[in-house]
């Protein structure tokens, strides 16, 4: 079953995580979608409750995780290959840790978007 990221495209920081999960994860057929250009499956999932504007979302068949959720069951499944992949599996791969960290990554995010002129939330 393919797996698939949907993510924040317009966010430096969540393109890099992206391109290098797709890339240097070891997560074989691991689908890697930007949220910002692919506005149907962006709005499907916003009226499922999974707004991208409060985290990347991460699919397989009918489960979805999101958040702290799909970074931290995204990470659990890594090989990495790439040791700041690595950094970040050991950080984020925990429930409860992800949980508490994410914040950050989502204030980052924010301060990211607001440099390059984006609204935080894609369908604004």
């Amino acid at each position: 079953m393919t797996l698939t990221l949907l993510y924040d495209g317009g966010c430096p920081f969540c393109s890099n995580f992206a391109a290098r999960s797709e890339l240097s994860s070891g997560v074989h057929g691991l689908l890697i979608v930007d949220g910002r250009a692919d506005h149907i499956q962006r709005q499907q999932l916003r009226e499922q409750g999974f707004p991208l504007a409060k985290g990347a979302v991460l699919i397989e068949g009918k489960k979805i995780w999101h958040g702290s959720e799909a970074i931290a069951e995204l990470c659990r499944r890594m090989e990495p290959s790439d040791q700041l992949l690595g950094l970040l599996q050991g950080v984020f791969r925990d429930d409860a840790r992800s949980k508490i960290l994410y914040p950050a990554l989502l204030l980052a995010r924010r301060v990211a978007l607001n440099i390059r002129g984006l609204n935080v939330d894609p369908d604004e």
